[in-house]
């Protein structure tokens, strides 16, 4: 058998327990070590019992650790800290792991070939099937066919330590995980899909989710200094609507400034400018998605919001990490 640890780091939320008690379910070899990670920046005593409680007989193998509120990226380096075994599985406290998922584990770890760094596992999320899915489910939807996500990822410990582990810079779960793959594949190792299957439901959020989510665009920033300007391509990832949302931003600033100025026409055409863009972004994100009243004035009203707020964090994260060095100056 295969040893294994199971990384888990948490803000406490509700679907600790969900995670916990499946992964106490889960049938096959037991994980040698599991270390969950609080990383509160002031976490309150007690709020982990209940969570803990599920764990059963696995609870014995259980470490409490904590990181102080850096972001998951820290999270995981502390709880790598404490690991021993040869492999970490890393899991999101908001996963649920499937019922046979430490028996396919075991065999996924097993067939990997020595060359192979990493075995994700295979995403799925629910969906109601009773209406077209909202914005923030289509999005949740979309970690199905993310590479590399962390949500069920597990790496051979040597490996990660060879790297450095996370970058701590992402402060958000958000291109920590893709990052950490682009140095571990550039080290000359692979990455491989593995069999077991781990279910992502769609969590509850505030309308207001896809603004905040913008902050993201910072860690766009860092991905680009310390990968290149094609690190899209190298992740395989989507390239989002930077431009556009910059150009919209952009139409709106120059609205006000001719305004103030006295040209109206110009002032007008941008204006103008900005509504389409605005009204385009906006019917992209209604026209898949259900048409209720809360969800079409949801998308209106962020889709205003989305593009400044996109700008200004891109700018803000390329400032922040204007001298990061590249990927090749970090690695050791």
């Amino acid at each position: 058998m295969t040893p294994y640890a199971v990384v888990i780091p948490t803000l406490a939320r509700d679907t600790l327990a969900d995670c916990l008690a499946a992964l106490a379910a889960a049938t096959g070899p037991r994980p040698d070590e599991i270390v969950l990670v609080d990383d509160r920046p002031d976490p309150e005593p007690g709020a982990l019992k209940h969570p803990l409680s599920v764990l059963g007989d696995l609870r014995e193998r259980t470490t409490v650790a904590h990181s102080g509120g850096r972001g998951p990226a820290a999270a995981r380096n502390a709880g790598l800290r404490h690991v021993t075994a040869p492999w970490v599985a890393f899991l999101d406290d908001d996963v649920q792991v499937g019922p046979h998922w430490c028996e396919q584990l075991v065999r996924d770890l097993t067939d990997a070939p020595p060359d192979t760094a990493a075995v994700q596992g295979v995403i799925t999320v629910p969906l109601p099937g009773e209406r077209r899915p909202t914005d923030w489910e289509r999005g949740t939807a979309g970690l199905a066919r993310a590479r590399w996500i962390t949500a069920d990822m597990a790496y051979r410990t040597k490996a990660l330590k060879q790297v450095g582990g996370f970058d701590e810079r992402f402060e958000r779960a958000f291109r920590e995980d893709a990052d950490l793959a682009l140095r571990v594949l550039a080290a000359g190792w692979h990455i491989r899909q593995g069999r077991r299957t781990t279910r992502h439901p769609v969590r509850p959020a505030s309308r207001w989710v896809s603004v905040t989510q913008q902050r993201g665009n910072a860690d766009d920033a860092l991905m680009r200094r310390l990968h290149g300007p094609d690190w899209w391509d190298k992740a395989v990832a989507p390239r989002g609507r930077i431009r556009a949302h910059a150009a919209i931003t952009a139409a709106a600033a120059a609205a006000c400034v001719l305004t103030a100025a006295g040209r109206r026409r110009a002032a007008a055409a941008c204006a103008l400018a900005w509504a389409a863009g605005t009204g385009e972004f906006a019917w992209t994100r209604i026209a898949p998605g259900p048409r209720t009243r809360y969800e079409v004035t949801t998308m209106l009203a962020t889709s205003v919001l989305i593009p400044p707020a996109a700008t200004w964090h891109r700018l803000a994260g390329a400032w922040r990490h204007r001298h990061a060095p590249a990927w090749q100056e970090v690695v050791r």
